[in-house]
């Protein structure tokens, strides 16, 4: 594969991957509240303060990725959330038989998520970025 089919494909996964961030976040920002208590039923404390915190990282790291600026960093700190944020709300193991598969499916989505994060962690973000490796 040639250099710059390899720069397209880099910059078309950084898009696909920040998108679902970027979008996330600012669907969290009109149901802020919805958010909150959700995070709150789950017995995490200060639930509006994460809620927040989680707004920002998606929107900030998104879009960090998007343009490819410390990418490593952006890419590492969506990994480490993906990963918790799956094991604290698509815990499929704790969930009921009706819900299972479900939660389940979320739960690999956002491990196959975290797969491609790191990746970006491993070989930075392509030569068409601001980091430009």
């Amino acid at each position: 594969m040639n250099n710059t089919m390899s720069d397209a494909i880099a910059l078309i996964g950084r898009l696909l991957l920040a998108a679902m961030f970027v979008y996330a976040g600012y669907g969290k920002i009109g149901g802020f509240e919805g958010t909150a208590g959700y995070i709150a039923s789950k017995g995490l404390p200060l639930a509006q303060l994460l809620a927040a915190g989680t707004i920002a990282l998606e929107i900030v790291a998104g879009l960090m990725l998007v343009v490819g600026w410390k990418a490593r960093w952006a890419a590492f700190a969506l990994a480490a959330f993906t990963v918790l944020a799956s094991v604290i709300f698509h815990a499929y193991w704790a969930f009921p038989v009706d819900q299972f598969r479900t939660q389940q499916l979320f739960f690999l989505k956002n491990m196959a998520t975290t797969g491609g994060l790191l990746m970006i962690v491993a070989f930075g973000a392509g030569r068409w970025s601001l980091d430009r490796r």
